[in-house]
């Protein structure tokens, strides 16, 4: 006789302890907590209270937030008046180190501490650890100590491949900001499109922003093919600016990337004087998915006026540490055939193309420190020589990265192989398109741990941040977008802002994501649902299994059958274990899927048992 209990399977991928933020239910989980006798409650008399202009700032944000949640209009004072009410305090202090908080609850006293950061994510919390009860608001008592593993926690969103309104830019980042996260890598240049309004070249947008056809299906042949209509779009500056002021409010910045020297086709297509050669062009907006060998001129200076010119007026639009220039997937066949690009191997002394890049990368490099930024670019600027100051976004594999702080330069982990969210999450089958190869379940995020351990201490210091990579080939609505987005977001976000020690996948998976997902099934997004936790698509043996389940989803159902037919709600409703008993030589398909309060669905999970 064999008993199986599937919920471990689940998590084998991750084994944490327990902790008691899985009574809280906060996503990201804190660095420190302690829980108390008692409760605060939030009522009609509770007062709020700040110390400075900065206090203030986080202090009129919950004062909007429980009155348009929860219909309560407490009083904002700078000093609390009423002494026998309860009161919620926001002290505005720098000694707790950046993005850190203190969030202390008594009984009529609440104080959250910290920087203008940290207090904003004390906000965060506070505001995922009220609980309604009944007319009244509650939290335990509690004291939360917290602060981020990583100072660089974000995402990548690419808008080349295909462009998405403000609208559901600004949704993007709000949910960044719930959960803690502080990067908005903007990917706004594209062999596909040029996304960003650059007034000193109007072309880029009137001709670089529009292709003339899209291509349908990049995998099935029986559809492949162009759609044959115009496709394209463009932000303005205003619309960039409205977007950074608004991701500022927030915490979050918004680092722009403009892609040099490959990737640049919609460029050349505006002007194509910047290719190789005495007569190029003409260039046409890419149509199809890919990497194309026609890029930016190593040789020729008017390239470098032309860039400079451009990071000049997105440098005025993004006040951000950061710029990214790229850097990836440069093809060198145009460069080997042009006598500009052999003429500056030859002044510069240079090896090869690939040295050639990098002096382009160092050059580009030159110009934005001297206007007090820095560049972060793929990891392909490692190739030829890094640029002395330049941090690596390690994409390709985990190995890129070691290479990188190995070499002393920060890093933000990225690699395809655990946070590209434009990868699969189930059978390719049940899944909307994606990209033709590449898997990252959520399971699989949120056990990535972006510090190797191979590094040494000091090493490890380099590494400084993670963050999500988002391709939209296949994305060409933002409801798309979304489904690929959450919940892997709430994974990440407890990868990039929790210590491993404090992470509890038990925790996460059976407890705080499924409240988190009911929340998020409350509103309009679209988002994966997970399938039933305790069973997933593999084939197991033995003569007797028990099947235990849980809901990923608060108030969600699970319907299963065993008829081979996709699961619905006309099969068995999930309400005890389930008995499985097999004869000699017997099989059994058990099917199931997970029906929300909203009436959204998992894919159907598919297990079967064999007795041989």
């Amino acid at each position: 006789m064999k008993y199986l209990l599937i919920c471990f399977l689940f998590y084998t991928v991750t084994a944490y302890s327990q902790t008691a933020t899985a009574d809280l239910g906060i996503i990201p989980a804190p660095a420190d907590v302690t829980l108390k006798k008692g409760f605060f409650t939030i009522g009609p008399k509770t007062q709020i209270a700040y110390s400075d202009g900065k206090s203030k700032k986080t202090a009129m944000v919950l004062k909007d937030y429980l009155q348009k949640r929860y219909g309560l209009k407490l009083p904002l004072l700078a000093e609390t008046t009423n002494k026998s009410a309860s009161v919620i305090v926001f002290t505005h202090q720098e000694k707790l180190g950046r993005e850190a908080y203190q969030l202390t609850a008594g009984t009529s006293v609440l104080k959250i501490s910290g920087d203008e950061a940290g207090l904003f994510y004390g906000l965060q919390t506070l505001m995922q650890v009220i609980k309604a009860e009944g007319a009244k608001l509650q939290l335990p008592c509690v004291e939360i100590n917290d602060r981020p593993r990583y100072p660089y926690r974000g995402i990548m969103q690419d808008v080349g491949y295909h462009i998405y309104p403000v609208s559901f830019i600004k949704s993007q980042i709000e949910m960044l900001a719930r959960y803690k996260m502080n990067v908005y890598h903007w990917h706004l240049t594209e062999d596909h499109g040029w996304r960003i309004e650059i007034k000193k070249y109007p072309k880029l947008t009137a001709v670089g922003a529009y292709r003339a056809s899209t291509q349908i299906s990049h995998y099935v042949d029986s559809l492949n093919g162009q759609d044959h209509l115009p496709y394209g779009g463009f932000y303005t500056q205003e619309e960039i600016k409205e977007v950074v002021a608004f991701a500022a409010e927030r915490q979050v910045t918004v680092i722009p990337e403009i892609e040099l020297p490959g990737h640049s086709v919609a460029a050349l297509a505006a002007y194509p004087e910047l290719a190789c050669g005495d007569h190029p062009g003409p260039f046409k907006v890419a149509e199809n998915w890919g990497i194309f060998e026609d890029v930016y001129c190593a040789g020729k200076e008017n390239t470098f006026k032309f860039l400079e010119d451009v990071l000049t007026e997105v440098m005025a639009l993004f006040p951000s540490q950061y710029i990214h220039i790229g850097g990836d997937e440069c093809p060198k066949k145009r460069w080997e055939a042009c006598k500009y690009c052999q003429q500056r191997i030859k002044q510069e002394h240079l090896k090869n193309e690939f040295e050639l890049q990098s002096y382009f990368v160092k050059r580009i490099e030159r110009f934005v420190n001297s206007k007090g930024r820095k560049i972060i670019g793929w990891d392909e600027i490692l190739e030829g020589g890094l640029a002395p100051n330049a941090t690596v976004m390690a994409w390709r594999n985990i190995d890129e990265g070691i290479k990188a702080a190995q070499q002393n330069h920060d890093v933000v982990m990225s690699p395809m192989s655990h946070v590209y969210f434009d990868f699969i999450q189930g059978k390719r089958e049940l899944e909307p398109l994606a990209i033709g190869w590449g898997y990252n379940t959520l399971s699989r995020v949120y056990a990535y741990d972006p510090t190797p351990e191979v590094l040494t201490s000091d090493q490890k210091k380099h590494i400084i941040g993670v963050e999500a990579a988002i391709w939209t080939e296949h994305m060409d609505t933002y409801r798309k977008v979304e489904y690929m987005l959450y919940p892997r977001l709430m994974a990440l976000a407890e990868v990039a802002w929790t210590f491993p020690e404090k992470k509890d996948s038990v925790s996460f998976f059976e407890r705080r994501l499924p409240e988190h997902l009911l929340q998020l099934d409350q509103t309009d997004k679209v988002y994966r649902v997970p399938g039933p936790i305790g069973v997933s698509d593999t084939t197991l043996t033995g003569s007797t299994f028990k099947i235990t389940l849980k809901v990923p989803v608060e108030g969600a159902k699970i319907y299963y059958n065993f008829d081979g037919q996709d699961a619905r709600e006309t099969d068995y409703l999930y309400e005890k274990p389930i008995d499985i008993i097999l004869r000699k030589g017997e099989k059994r398909q058990l099917k199931s899927v997970v029906i929300t309060p909203s009436g959204k669905r998992s894919a159907n999970t598919s297990t079967l048992f064999i007795h041989p």
